[in-house]
C-alpha cells in the first residue's frame, strides 16, 4: 500500500469513526438537547465535555452510556443567560471541534496554538502576595503577559502564563533571558518552610488546554492531600465511591454546589486518573449538582482497595474545589 492509499484509508477511518452530533431544540422546553455518539475510547467523553464547556454552555443535565463499542452522550444545555441555544454558529463549532479535536475560540481555557508566545508553568506553595511577586518579576524583565490563569487550593498554587518579549511582541528567544526568568521565578516560589520543591518550566506553547493542564499540575502537586491538622471544618463536596456488586463497576457519586465547568472538572480528573466512564448521569437545579458515574480503571477492573477508593474521593473533592480560587489575567505588564 503506497502513501496515497494509506492517507485515503486514514481519512476513511476518520470519517467512519467521527462523532455523530444531533441537536434538538424541540425535545425540551427549557434547554437545547445535544446528542453526541462517539467511538468508546479513553478521553472521548472529556473531549465532548471540553468543547461544550469552552463554548460557555451550561450543562443542566447529562446522560452517558456505553454499548461496548459506541459511547452515547446526551447533554441538556443553555447559554449563560439560561436560554436555549439559537446560534447556528455554535452548533457548527461543536461539530468542527469534535471532528478536528480543537475548537478555535478566543477565550481562556482553549487550546492555544500561537508560536509567538512563551509558555510558563509554575507550581509551588501558596502564600499571600505570591501573584504580585510573580507579576513584578515579569515586569522587571520587560515581559508582556498575554494571559494567565492561576489556581490555589489546599496551600498549593499552579499557574499557566503566556508571555511575549516587550520589545518585539513575539516569543522570547534569548536563552540567557529565559534562564534568568526561570531562576527568578523559582526564587519567588521557593518556600524554606516547605520541603516540596517548586517547579518552573518555560517552553514554546503546544496544543494545551489550560484548565486541564492546571488540573494535572495541581494533581501532581498532591493538593488533594489534606492532613487532619489542616481540616478547617468547611463544607466540602459529598463524594462516595462504592462497589457495584455483580457488575464489575465502581460507582462514584458527587453532590456539591452547582457552578460553571463542574462537569468538566470531574470528568477531567477521572480521565487523568486513568478511569473510564461507562455510564453516568448529571442533574442540576441551578443551586446543587448531583453526579453519578460507573467507572473502571483502564485495565478493565473496578477499584480494588479501600485506599484506592479513598484516593478517588479526595481527588474528586479537590477537583471540584480548585476552581473556586481561579484567577484570570489579561494584562500587558
Amino acid at each position: 500500500m503506497d502513501d496515497h492509499d494509506v492517507d485515503a484509508y486514514a481519512k476513511l477511518l476518520r470519517r467512519v469513526n467521527s462523532p455523530r452530533v444531533v441537536v434538538d431544540n424541540d425535545a425540551c422546553e427549557h434547554a437545547t438537547v445535544i446528542q453526541v455518539d462517539t467511538v468508546k475510547r479513553q478521553g472521548a467523553l472529556l473531549e465532548v465535555v471540553q468543547v461544550l464547556t469552552d463554548l460557555n454552555l451550561a450543562i443542566t443535565k447529562a446522560y452517558m452510556s456505553s454499548d461496548g463499542v459506541w459511547f452515547m452522550n446526551v447533554f441538556y444545555v443553555t447559554d449563560d443567560h439560561g436560554n436555549k441555544i439559537r446560534d447556528e454558529g455554535v452548533f457548527n463549532c461543536i461539530e468542527k471541534a469534535l471532528e478536528s479535536d480543537a475548537c478555535m475560540v478566543n477565550s481562556t481555557g482553549k487550546i492555544l496554538l500561537s508560536k509567538d508566545h512563551n509558555l510558563i508553568e509554575l507550581t509551588g506553595t501558596d502564600r499571600p502576595g505570591l501573584l504580585s511577586e510573580v507579576c513584578a518579576v515579569l515586569t522587571d524583565l520587560r515581559c508582556n503577559v498575554v494571559n494567565a490563569e492561576i489556581w490555589a487550593h489546599n496551600a498549593r498554587a499552579a499557574a499557566v502564563i503566556h508571555i511575549t518579549d516587550q520589545s518585539t511582541g513575539t516569543a522570547i528567544e534569548d536563552p540567557r533571558k529565559l534562564s534568568l526568568i526561570k531562576k527568578l521565578l523559582y526564587n519567588v516560589l521557593k518556600d524554606h518552610g516547605d520541603f516540596r520543591t517548586p517547579i518552573v518550566s518555560i517552553s514554546a506553547p503546544g496544543e494545551i488546554h489550560t484548565g486541564r493542564r492546571l488540573h494535572q499540575m495541581m494533581f501532581a502537586a498532591r493538593d488533594f492531600e489534606r492532613p487532619d491538622s489542616e481540616i478547617d471544618g468547611s463544607v466540602r463536596p459529598d463524594v462516595t465511591v462504592l462497589d457495584c456488586p455483580g457488575r464489575d463497576y465502581t460507582v462514584v457519586t458527587a453532590t456539591s454546589i452547582d457552578r460553571p465547568k463542574l462537569l468538566f472538572d470531574t470528568v477531567c480528573t477521572l480521565t487523568d486518573m486513568q478511569y473510564l466512564v461507562f455510564h453516568g448521569a448529571v442533574v442540576t437545579d441551578g443551586k446543587k449538582s448531583y453526579q453519578e458515574y460507573y467507572i473502571r480503571h483502564v485495565d478493565g477492573f473496578p477499584t480494588s482497595s479501600e485506599a484506592e477508593r479513598q484516593r478517588v474521593i479526595e481527588c474528586i473533592q479537590a477537583a471540584i474545589e480548585r476552581r473556586a480560587s481561579e484567577v484570570l489575567l489579561y494584562l500587558l505588564l
